[in-house]
């Protein structure tokens, strides 16, 4: 009989459950790979660079795997979110707030003091941090590592090792397991990989995620990336046909046949950083009303931003001669107003019943701010009016979304307010897709309310902050905006409720279909289906 004492009567037994010595060991390896990294984080300067650093990597990662195979492959399939309410690290507790805490320096670190890491300035060679991985990028690419490339390898090594748990952890669900797959590929080869061999083949291309679309790489269309693609020969024509493609067809297309998922599941690192690594913190996302109202308007904010932005800085090198330029800048605007005016008058005659009475107030006053603000440029004598002060827009954009928001906040806090913080109220790729999907996607999660016991699984671990369960309740399909078609809802229901479905159009969106009594004629409702 064990002398440990336990003084809790609860019989849920809310203590976590102690680490197996196979995990003690797998953390520990995991912290002596850490330690490596901090040592050379303060200028230790560690003999051979190349060994150390695979010692390094190799300790996490292998520790990683270790955790994983003891914690998953010793229970049976099914779901696996045992006393996430009680361990501190995932319940907003001290190991919570000091993993955000180290998170979020460290992404401050990155963003606004990368001397501190010991990048190289004026040409002097790297120190540090960075130092450690200049023998993996001069593998790579042969040239020296930045605080990019350092991020870049971390963040990678997290979705591969993170992943290979998350696998095992969802190992009863096929879907969970093909997507996770996809989001590690799409991060080792289009983000990591192939960018740094491109610039083997051509260094005058600029870095390019191949899977990012604007919005999300809101610089895409700067003057020195366009020059630098035009200049760069087929390759770079390629790249930027392909860059304007994906906004105004492939997206759009791909996102009718399969809903947002197809890229922010399946594809986005941002969202695989997010389901891999940031699994464990799904459960604290918000699910009240106030944080979905607050949601909706900051997120579409950031859409109107990036759309004010990216027009200012594509107007800054047009000219105004048409006999030099067959694109004119007032021919630019007037175009770009001319086809919000149309996504505007389509979206009001065919889906306005789509639309939510708020949804409507808030379509016509950014419609009107935006339009407004082009009509005041294209129509006024004075040329020097905010919106097109194109270099304080983009600055402002890069300081408030790009840097803070999605870095800082978005990855810092995933032990604060969730995994999907950026995800949801701040990507503005995540609110042209949902858009999409609200209005013209085949995408649902239909629901089956005569199984559902109400046991809220779905809801509370909904990164996305949905109340899934009180769609369930009704039977009525999910149709969100925000839904990221991650499938966790259906994966750890129970009873096989929720069904991710691609189907017609028709009755998608059956919010009075399925009340109670006598509401619904329902064998007319069953010959329907």
């Amino acid at each position: 009989m064990s002398n440990k004492f336990n003084p809790s009567m609860s019989l849920a037994k809310p203590d976590a459950q102690d680490l197996s010595l196979k995990q003690k060991v797998a953390v520990g390896m995991g912290v002596i790979g850490l330690f490596i990294l901090v040592l050379a984080l303060f200028n230790l300067d560690l003999p051979n660079k190349a060994t150390f650093l695979t010692i390094s990597l190799s300790l996490i990662t292998i520790g990683t795997i270790i955790y994983a195979n003891d914690a998953y492959l010793t229970k049976l399939k099914g779901i696996k979110n045992d006393g996430v309410w009680f361990k501190s690290i995932s319940s907003r507790g001290t190991l919570g707030w000091i993993t955000g805490l180290v998170l979020t320096s460290f992404y401050v670190v990155l963003y606004f003091y990368e001397g501190l890491l010991g990048a190289g300035v004026d040409g002097a060679e790297n120190t540090g941090l960075i130092a450690l991985f200049d023998p993996l990028s001069k593998l790579l690419s042969g040239r020296p590592a930045s605080q990019w490339f350092v991020y870049g390898t971390l963040y990678t090594v997290a979705i591969l090792a993170f992943g290979y748990k998350f696998i095992l952890k969802y190992r009863h669900n096929r879907y969970e397991q093909i997507r996770t797959i996809s989001v590690m590929f799409f991060q080792l080869a289009f983000a990591f990989l192939i960018p740094e061999f491109m610039y083997v083949m051509n260094s005058d291309l600029p870095y390019y995620d191949l899977k990012n679309v604007w919005p999300l790489n809101y610089y895409n269309f700067e003057q020195y990336r366009v020059d630098s693609f035009i200049n760069g020969g087929t390759i770079g024509m390629v790249m930027l046909i392909f860059g304007i493609l994906s906004i105004f067809v492939i997206t759009p297309i791909l996102t009718f046949k399969y809903g947002k998922r197809w890229y922010c599941s399946w594809v986005c690192g941002c969202g695989g950083l997010a389901e891999t690594a940031g699994d464990s913190f799904r459960q604290l996302s918000d699910k009240s009303q106030s944080a979905w109202k607050i949601e909706r308007w900051v997120i579409h904010s950031v859409l109107v931003f990036v759309v004010l932005m990216t027009t200012a800085v594509i107007y800054t090198y047009l000219g105004y001669d048409p006999n030099k330029y067959w694109l004119t800048r007032d021919v630019f605007l007037f175009s770009v107003a001319g086809f919000l005016t149309l996504v505007f008058a389509l979206t009001m005659i065919f889906k306005r019943q789509e639309l939510g009475k708020d949804a409507k107030y808030g379509a016509i006053g950014y419609f009107v701010i935006i339009i407004a603000l082009i009509g005041i440029h294209v129509f006024s004598s004075e040329t020097k009016l905010f919106l097109f002060k194109a270099e304080t827009l983009r600055s402002t954009y890069g300081f408030l979304i790009g840097a803070i928001f999605s870095g800082v906040i978005g990855t810092g806090f995933y032990p604060i307010f969730g995994n999907r913080v950026w995800c949801r109220f701040g990507c503005p790729m995540a609110a042209i897709l949902g858009f999409q999907q609200r209005m013209f996607s085949r995408f649902r999660i239909t629901t089956n309310g005569g199984q559902c016991i109400s046991c809220g699984n779905c809801s509370t671990y909904c990164e996305m902050g949905i109340d899934v369960r009180a769609y369930a309740q009704k039977g009525e399909n999910i149709v969100r905006s925000s839904c990221v078609g991650c499938g966790i809802c259906s994966a750890v229901c129970p009873r096989g409720v929720l069904k991710l479905e691609n189907d017609s159009m028709k009755g998608r969106i059956n919010p009075t279909e399925v009340l109670l009594g006598n509401d619904v004629d329902l064998m007319d409702l069953v010959n329907q289906k």
